[in-house]
């Protein structure tokens, strides 16, 4: 049985995490920044991604190219926008969230879209050829071997996911649409790294290694075979948790908008990058930020230390200079006794 119509179920991956909490993270809360997960090959990145897509509900969209929340006026494109403001009807469907591939060979036309000048000197109406990042509002972006994309190109990617808007100018004529999505991008750092200016902008990374201990390998060779002789009966298996890390998700997006941080958490999250000697204040930020989304994750409204640790694991290891750990690489064991004396 070919196995085409069959993802590898999320929840069916053996460990990882860090990674698949990372990937979690972002669903429930869209303004993290994103995640780069850096490791080396068979780490099963590529797997996990995929995987995600089964665990995005259905969604109210308006019938447009940039599936327009119906919810959410301020962010319309011009069409709905328009519609909007001469209270003419805005048809909506049922849609849901998806990941949308952005290859590695794209060209900038090819990601921000194009304007037809020519079109639009003849007529005076702009004509706008969308690109990836159109197809990517309210979606997942995915671009595999991100470090191997043109700097240039992830410049626009990151600031676009920072923004929430694509805007376009050429010979004059300006376009501009909605583009706010979930970044992931995947690298293996053998073939070279991102800058450090776009490694900060990534909300969170994740450093993934292949399983150590021999069981775990064993579990990994099995579930992949057992993948491969029969996907349907592989994934019949998994419903169930599938079923429930769904529901767990959509929750905690309800509990997110009701999650308080104590003056505490804040003074402890500075205190942190402080000892961390981490440069600038977009890893205070990441910290609080993400510790919100664990505490909605975890099912409750107030954030505690153990969300704070687990937060600075995820926001900070790309953004640390050299002491008072290695240059890059956080020691977790230090980091849990600097939370707990604080």
């Amino acid at each position: 049985m070919s196995n085409k119509n069959f993802l590898y179920p999320f929840t069916g991956i053996v460990g990882q995490e860090k990674m698949k909490e990372a990937l979690i993270l972002n669903i429930i809360n869209p303004s993290l920044g994103g995640v780069l997960i850096r490791g080396e090959k068979g780490t099963a990145k590529s797997t996990l991604v995929r995987g995600l897509a089964n665990l995005l509900e259905e969604r109210e969209e308006n019938r447009c190219e940039f599936h327009c929340d119906p919810e959410k006026p301020e962010k319309f494109c011009e069409l709905c926008l328009e519609k909007y403001k001469t209270h003419k009807p805005i048809e909506t469907v049922k849609g849901k969230m998806k990941v949308v591939n952005l290859p590695i060979s794209a060209t900038e036309d090819r990601v921000v879209g194009t304007l037809d000048i020519e079109h639009a000197i003849k007529t005076g109406e702009k004509k706008f050829e969308k690109g990836i990042l159109a197809q990517s509002n309210r979606n997942i972006l995915y671009v595999d071997e991100i470090n191997l994309l043109d700097d240039h190109i992830v410049d626009v990617l990151l600031d676009s996911a920072a923004m929430g808007i694509n805007s376009i100018e050429r010979e004059g004529i300006s376009f501009s649409h909605p583009a706010k999505f979930v970044l992931v991008g995947t690298m293996n750092p053998e073939e070279g790294d991102l800058r450090p200016q776009l490694l900060d902008r990534f909300g969170l990374v994740v450093d993934v290694v292949g399983e150590r201990e021999t069981a775990r390998r064993v579990e990994v060779v099995k579930r992949r075979l057992e993948f491969e002789k029969d996907p349907e009966k592989f994934v019949k298996k998994y419903e169930k948790k599938e079923k429930e890390l769904k529901s767990r998700i959509e929750r905690s997006k309800t509990i997110l908008e009701n999650v308080k941080c104590s003056d505490d958490m804040y003074e402890m999250a500075a205190k942190i990058s402080i000892a961390l000697n981490v440069d600038g204040h977009r890893a205070d930020i990441s910290v609080i930020k993400t510790a919100i989304t664990i505490a909605a994750y975890e099912g409750r409204e107030d954030v505690c230390k153990d969300d704070m640790l687990r937060a600075a694991v995820l926001a900070l290891p790309h953004r640390m200079r050299k002491t008072p750990f290695e240059d890059g690489v956080l020691d977790e064991a230090e980091l849990e006794k600097l939370v707990e004396n604080l």
